[in-house]
């Protein structure tokens, strides 16, 4: 490839035919010469193969209709005629023992073999990757400014084309306009992104030049931002090299592989992937030193990672938990911490063992301090839901869970008040219990809970209801709330959709000792409720439906 102004002078005045005659020219003296060397005979046997294949590949240049257009392809066949020129020089030094030194000829063979290599490849691609179909800016052109008309898919297909063409200093310079590119017109360029562009994309993340793996990682993250190739940059491989920057990139090549895992990772099956090439201790090692942006990076991924059941366990062996509780300590966005109690979430959702693991760390109380925010997270609820079966209420007390809770159901989303509402069910299995939830001001939440939006929002505040009204304290503030019976006998609807009218039977058979709630109850149209209810044999309708029919005749014979 073009790599300095002298040469890319030629090829702006020199024609494509005038360059592939020279081509042709130098391709049988290249032999001649070649094989009347005599020093190093394996090393030219294998130089003389290769030119041997330069005449096909230039006549499959010349070939295409745009041969004489294209900026690349003239590029390219003055590369062929400098390697061929090369050729001669170093067989004439052979044939007459002028060459300076044994190694360093040596050395230079193999470097002149390599360059043979390079410029069959590159012919060869140059037909694969489609960019002789235009003609396109020539390289000094393209370096010199990246003007927004210029940003066409034919300018733009020859950029990634010349990531895969040339020297590493070439793709080095395609890279740094493919950047700016970028920036400008993102659509563009994955209009016209293809398999092999990707390919040379994630094989220029391992160059041993830090600049070009930097700029190369952040090419690949807008991909993976951009949510259109994700599939394509897994097939090419890029998950290794991303997991390598993690644990010895730059600054910015760490931050960069990190959110480019944190998409990536939102695929089951990538998630796998990414835990089977070791990348959570890397991960978890940038959630207790990165910094702040690629922490909430990083523990996002990790976030992901946990919602694939069958490699919980694997996190855990690699320390997730405790670095999870440590982030909703210290951690140094709010972001993370919101990761950090998902992740959370994630590990105790079905299994006892690390739900244990998560208590003996303190997860408990680092959950319940999270909750003290403004806007309490449903993650860090669902979390404390999954635990509170295991802890002993003594200690659930002591860390002041309920007070948290009425925090939740007062100033949670929807679905942090369901979680909290659930994490009440759970707590009432004893009478003990289920006095301190109705004396921390929780029955009243609840019953507004009753008028949420989603079934299963009230659902479970029935539910909760339902089993604290088992205690008469508990039972007479629920009579004494006015909107207690409407909400209730509103969920006595008998659709399929509404899961609640178990609950709610439950709640109004409780209430229904008091006459003033069983006149509501009549007047709020429960009766016909309970009739369609029981005709479906929902658990307590009929009994229910027995008592407010009694009380309704009594009613009757009082007023004659």
């Amino acid at each position: 490839m073009v790599e300095d102004g002298r040469t890319d002078v030629w090829v702006d005045t020199q024609s494509a035919e005038d360059l592939l005659s020279r081509a042709q020219e130098l391709v049988p003296t290249a032999l001649e010469k070649a094989k009347e060397a005599n020093w190093f005979p394996g090393r030219w046997k294998m130089i003389i193969s290769k030119i041997e294949h330069v005449p096909s590949r230039l006549s499959d240049l010349s070939s295409h209709p745009f041969f004489s257009k294209n900026a690349l392809c003239k590029e390219q066949l003055q590369a062929v005629t400098k390697t061929l020129g090369e050729t001669i020089e170093l067989a004439e030094l052979c044939s007459q023992e002028r060459y300076g030194g044994k190694l360093q000829m040596q050395s230079d063979l193999d470097a002149l073999s390599a360059k043979l290599d390079l410029n069959l490849r590159d012919c060869g691609l140059l037909i694969k990757t489609g960019v002789l179909g235009e003609a396109t800016l020539p390289l000094v052109a393209i370096n010199s400014s990246v003007e927004p008309e210029a940003s066409t898919p034919w300018n733009i297909r020859e950029l990634l084309a010349r990531l895969q063409i040339g020297h590493l200093e070439s793709k080095h310079r395609a890279l740094d306009n493919l950047v700016e590119v970028m920036k400008e017109d993102e659509k563009n360029v994955l209009a016209v992104l293809g398999r092999s562009n990707i390919s040379a994309l994630v094989q220029l993340l391992t160059a041993t030049s830090p600049r070009i793996r930097e700029k190369t990682i952040t090419v690949i993250c807008s991909l993976a931002e951009s949510g259109s190739c994700e599939n394509l940059l897994v097939s090419e491989g890029v998950l290794p090299p991303l997991i390598k920057l993690l644990e010895s990139g730059s600054t910015v090549g760490k931050e960069k592989a990190t959110i480019s895992l944190l998409r990536l990772s939102m695929s089951a099956d990538t998630a796998r992937s990414i835990v089977g090439h070791g990348g959570v201790r890397p991960l978890i090692e940038i959630c207790q030193i990165g910094d702040s942006v690629s922490q909430a990076a990083a523990a996002g991924t990790l976030k992901n990672l946990s919602a694939v059941p069958e490699v919980r366990q694997n996190l855990a062996d690699e320390g997730i938990i405790s670095t999870m509780i440590n982030l909703l300590d210290c951690g140094l966005l709010l972001g993370s911490k919101e990761y950090a109690a998902e992740c959370l979430q994630n590990l105790t959702a079905s299994n006892d063992t690390l739900r244990k693991s998560v208590i003996s760390e303190g997860g408990v109380r680092s959950l319940l301090t999270y909750l003290d925010g403004p806007l309490p997270q449903e993650s860090a609820v669902g979390a404390l839901r999954n635990l509170v079966g295991l802890v002993p209420m003594e200690a659930l007390d002591s860390h002041g869970l309920l007070p948290r809770l009425v925090h939740v159901l007062k100033a949670g989303s929807l679905g942090a008040q369901q979680a909290a509402a659930s994490s009440i069910c759970r707590v009432c299995s004893s009478t003990e219990m289920k006095r301190l939830v109705g004396e921390a001001g929780c029955i009243p939440l609840l019953v507004k809970l009753l008028e949420a939006k989603t079934n299963s929002a009230r659902e479970v505040a029935a539910q909760a209801i339902s089993s604290l009204v088992a205690l008469s304290q508990n039972c007479r503030e629920v009579k004494r709330d006015e909107k207690s019976v409407p909400n209730l006998v509103q969920l006595l609807d008998p659709c399929p959709q509404n899961t609640a009218k178990k609950y709610a039977v439950s709640c109004l058979t409780s209430l229904s000792s008091s006459k003033k709630c069983k006149r509501l109850m009549i007047s709020y149209g429960a009766i016909g409720y309970l009739k369609k209810l029981s005709e479906m044999e929902i658990p307590g309708s009929k009994k229910l439906l027995e008592r407010l029919e009694r009380g309704k005749l009594r009613s009757l014979f009082s007023r004659k």
